[in-house]
């Protein structure tokens, strides 16, 4: 991929023989700056790549019309699944604890896909910037900083070493620069700069049903991230596998934004990995009915991958174990753990061989008149990878099912849709801090002084009992509460580093 601008004729005859020239039919109308600004852009494109990528799109297209119900699958073995449910209190320390360690070693690294702009959450900044309405006001961003520091700091305590959990987020065009001002606005959360590497994934052309390139503007293509599979290009592209190396990170803990309740470098998570000499896990949870639209981590045909909701049969959703257990239920929750030698693996030698699949958008585009259109219906391919499409390819894949309730809420939808909204994130991540100050011994009073008998399933109807809030920096998943025990408290309450200090001396 070129990075130097070049002339027209090159770039004409570049375009020429990937059948694309259309694109320069508003040359005589533009500036000598708009000009240069296309120019630019035209010289990253690749004769061979692009020629490809708009015959795939359009091919692939075509043959969407359905996806095919997939055949000879089966669950994930027992054997290679671990579960925070199902397993013994000892298990689950001794997983923690080796997780710590690889922590306190300076091993991990947490790694976040953040190139996507957020359409239906209908926002015109990057999600992690999202105030989803706590008390606090605290956004995606903030909450996934403050686990950081403070699962550092409990790994530092535990083992008496000083380290660093540095956090990879890769953005795109869409994001990067907002997201850029957004962490230095707020001094990284208190986060160390030179920890937090942020670096952009490459933006591919949409393409019309004829495999033709779109024109965003006269002088702009019409451009889409290439999916959070995007990720292994861009690993490369950006030199990140030797900023890793360069760190000793061996572990990486990959995850979406959007999930408000995602627990940054898991300990018990790379324990479990680690401890089963695995390359590649996948977090899941438990469906929650058989028809929930989510993928399911299984093996097709011997190779572990992620089925879509759409090409599941069926028959084969609704089955269940003779306990009554779904047999598919691992639905995946794009959580990952990687060594870094397998994702160096991946964008040395598997990379290109990730199958791209395709998305069918609304895309606004500059017509034969040089006019914007929005369309009111689909009429445009995006192509795109996921990043779970290299489970095949890992020599050791386990899964590890985790509690919806503690782990898993996702924020997608605007308010007004049915789920994964502001509101369902805002409820959930509440409702955990209520559990948490109910299992730690404190008690709630109403606005009368009357006692609010627990509820331990915080959530009813809709409706949480108190408003209670804790900041990461004081637990990170429930723990060191020690401080609420028999204390009587209002709703609404919020628990920060200088409260429990105030606790302490108030006990």
């Amino acid at each position: 991929m070129s990075r130097t601008t070049m002339s027209f004729e090159e770039a004409r005859a570049r375009l020429e023989s990937a059948g694309q020239t259309h694109v320069l039919r508003f040359w005589s109308e533009l500036s000598a700056e708009e000009r240069e600004a296309f120019m630019g852009e035209l010289s990253q494109l690749d004769a061979d790549e692009l020629s490809l990528h708009c015959r795939t799109a359009s091919e692939a297209a075509r043959a969407s019309g359905g996806e095919r119900p997939v055949a000879r699958m089966e669950p994930v073995p027992p054997e290679f699944i671990g579960s925070v449910r199902k397993s013994g209190q000892q298990t689950l320390k001794e997983w923690e604890d080796e997780g710590f360690l690889q922590i306190a070693q300076n091993k991990v690294a947490v790694l976040l896909l953040a190139g996507g702009q957020g359409t239906r959450l209908g926002v015109p900044y990057p999600k992690g910037m999202y105030n989803v309405g706590l008390p606090t006001g605290k956004t995606l961003y903030q909450i996934q900083a403050e686990r950081i520091r403070k699962v550092q700091e409990l790994a530092s305590v535990k083992y008496d070493l000083k380290c660093t959990v540095p956090w990879y987020i890769m953005t795109s065009e869409f994001t990067l620069e907002p997201t850029e001002t957004f962490f230095k606005e707020s001094n990284y959360f208190g986060l160390d700069p030179s920890d937090v590497v942020m670096f952009e994934q490459r933006m591919i052309p949409a393409v019309d049903f004829n495999g033709k390139i779109m024109l965003e503007k006269k002088n702009k293509l019409a451009m889409a991230p290439d999916g959070n599979g995007g990720l292994y290009r861009a690993l490369v592209d950006n030199k990140i596998l030797e900023d890793m190396e360069r760190r000793g990170v061996q572990y990486l803990h990959v995850y979406c934004v959007d999930n408000i309740l995602v627990k940054m470098a898991d300990p018990v998570f790379i324990g479990f990995c680690v401890k089963n000499g695995a390359d590649c896990g996948a977090k899941v949870v438990e469906k929650a009915y058989p028809t929930e639209p989510v993928g399911v981590v299984c093996r097709v045909e011997g190779v572990y991958q992620v089925v879509e909701y759409s090409e599941l049969k069926p028959e084969l959703t609704e089955q269940r174990h003779p306990g009554g257990e779904l047999v598919y239920s691992a639905g995946n929750i794009c959580n990952h753990f990687f060594t870094r030698d397998f994702l160096r693996d991946v964008a040395q030698q598997f990379e290109g061989k990730l199958k791209q699949h395709v998305a069918i958008k609304k895309v606004p585009f500059v017509d034969e008149e040089g006019n914007l259109v929005k369309p009111t219906k689909p009429n445009g391919i995006k192509m795109e990878k996921f990043v779970f499409d290299v489970f095949q390819f890992a020599k050791k894949f386990v899964a590890f099912e985790v509690v919806r309730e503690d782990e898993f809420s996702p924020l997608k939808n605007a308010d007004g849709a049915p789920v994964d909204t502001p509101t369902t994130v805002k409820r959930s991540l509440l409702a955990q801090h209520y559990r948490w100050a109910v299992q730690a011994g404190a008690r709630f009073l109403d606005e009368d002084e009357n006692p609010i008998e627990p509820k331990h399933r915080a959530v009813q109807d809709g409706e949480l009992p108190v408003l209670c809030e804790i900041s990461p920096l004081v637990s990170y998943s429930g723990e060191g509460l020690e401080v609420l025990k028999q204390k009587l408290l209002k709703s609404p309450f919020l628990l920060n580093e200088k409260n429990v200090i105030s606790l302490v001396q108030n006990s």
